[in-house]
């Protein structure tokens, strides 16, 4: 909650920061609403705020209270019908103007889904090597890149074992997880690939982790992987210590997304 206050404009010294959710049909609400809580701060959707003189408000039973940081969980393309997608009932009017004149900040910042893009993940190591003069700490996933005719050759004769994902995709979809295939998945997959090389990529099959559950009365096994978080205010990089444990609910599923039937668990950080 420090971290978004401090993003706010430099005259608000008291800055209103709301989180602004897709809704309930989003099937990351219930994290939304947990977060909202959590912070402190308003849960709000797009017909909740309103911008007047490139300045966003929120709709209150007072009447209408300025918002100085937004903490988005929608998509760009949404967020401001002016701007982008004219058919979103999601976002609010105006705000990207707003935005840009310096009178809200939009954490996440618009754009920064470039790094959303799989194909990246390629890159990594040589960014880091790039930027800081630096070696990885921590090595990245093998990815293939379906672009490069050597390496689609690769992955079409290794469907099977490998893990194809679209790069601009999210939630678990648009995914092949190759050990727990049919031939006709993996049929429409190179057909995909062959279409539309550059809009995929593939991975090794990792060997996630396994953590207890309690799933129909019974005590099972079931997927898991840590995600951490890094918070950046534009001055200091802080560490969160902890992370969300994301769990395959589905037996035997590689695949933790929400979107997916995968859930939450509680991550726990044992030290002296």
């Amino acid at each position: 909650m420090a971290t978004l206050r401090a993003l706010a404009p430099a005259e608000r010294p008291d800055p209103t920061v709301v989180l602004l959710t897709p809704g309930v049909y989003n099937s990351a609400y219930f994290e939304h609403t947990y977060l909202a809580r959590q912070m402190g701060i308003e849960l709000v959707e797009g017909r909740d705020l309103v911008t007047h003189d490139n300045v966003v408000h929120m709709r209150t039973t007072d009447g209408l209270k300025r918002v100085d940081v937004i903490y988005r969980r929608i998509d760009d393309d949404f967020i401001d019908p002016l701007a982008f997608r004219p058919d979103s009932s999601l976002g609010v009017p105006g705000v990207f103007n707003a935005y840009r004149a310096g009178n809200v900040t939009l954490c996440n910042t618009l754009g920064n889904g470039i790094a959303d893009d799989k194909a990246v993940y390629a890159y990594v190591g040589r960014i880091i090597k790039y930027y800081l003069g630096e070696e990885p700490i921590l090595g990245s996933v093998e990815t293939f890149l379906c672009q490069d005719p050597v390496q689609r050759q690769h992955v079409l004769e290794n469907l099977d074992k490998l893990v194809v994902k679209a790069v601009g995709e999210s939630g678990g979809y648009g995914m092949l997880i190759g050990p727990h295939s049919t031939k006709e998945m993996r049929d429409d997959f190179r057909r995909l690939i062959q279409s539309d090389p550059r809009n995929y990529i593939a991975q090794p099959t990792l060997n996630f982790s396994r953590a207890p559950c309690y799933v129909d009365g019974r005590i099972e096994p079931r997927h898991i992987d840590l995600r951490p978080y890094v918070l950046y205010d534009g001055k200091t990089v802080t560490t969160v210590p902890g992370g969300l444990t994301r769990v395959a609910l589905r037996k035997g599923s590689l695949v933790v997304n929400s979107s997916q039937g995968g859930g939450s668990k509680d991550t726990w950080v044992l030290r002296d």
